[in-house]
């Protein structure tokens, strides 16, 4: 082969790589700034890609993320490019958290007590009778209405944060490659 290993990798090789990876944690996110950041777009129309981007991020719809995402930054005129990237938010370690938070967040909002609120036992039974009209009330409902003011105020911070990065960025951007240029 051409591009083989001379020393296979171990498994406690794989396993270390798999819990710490090789470059680290924030080799990711900075990629994914850096790919936004990038976009031949005018800092409000990335930044409001960004806030779609987060926005859905915060709903409950798994495998909707990225359509409603591209849905809102269309009728915003936002970048889509950018709406698509930061759906990224929404991965298997964050997932539990916005889940846990939209649904208490929800609980609260409709002032549900917690004799309606449904057990993980009774969830999990609903679920694997696929008896999803009695997952509306106890689940679905208050996630639902709970990740509206979280998907509000997630797209607020991220469209300022996002905006203002942006807008640094490509003004410092012709000064970079001025100095990266052809030399005489």
């Amino acid at each position: 082969m051409l591009f083989r290993r001379r020393k296979p990798v171990t498994i406690s090789e794989r396993l270390r790589a798999f819990l710490w990876p090789r470059k680290g944690f924030r080799r990711g996110p900075r990629y994914i700034a850096l790919r936004v950041l990038r976009l031949a777009s005018t800092p409000h129309s990335i930044a409001v890609g960004v806030a779609a981007g987060v926005a859905s991020s915060f709903t409950p719809f798994f495998g909707l993320h990225i359509v409603i995402a591209v849905a809102l930054a269309f009728v915003f005129s936002g970048n889509l490019v950018a709406a698509a990237i930061t759906t990224a938010l929404a991965n298997p370690v964050t997932i539990p958290m916005i889940l846990t938070a939209s649904y208490e967040l929800g609980i609260a909002l409709l002032g549900l007590e917690s004799a309606h609120a449904a057990s993980s036992a009774d969830v999990m039974r609903m679920v694997e009778h696929l008896d999803l009209s009695a997952l509306w009330g106890p689940v679905f409902k208050p996630m639902l209405i709970g990740s509206l003011p979280l998907a509000a105020v997630g797209a607020l911070i991220s469209y300022i944060a996002a905006y203002h990065a942006a807008r640094i960025f490509q003004k410092r951007r012709p000064a970079r490659a001025k100095d990266f240029g052809p030399s005489p």
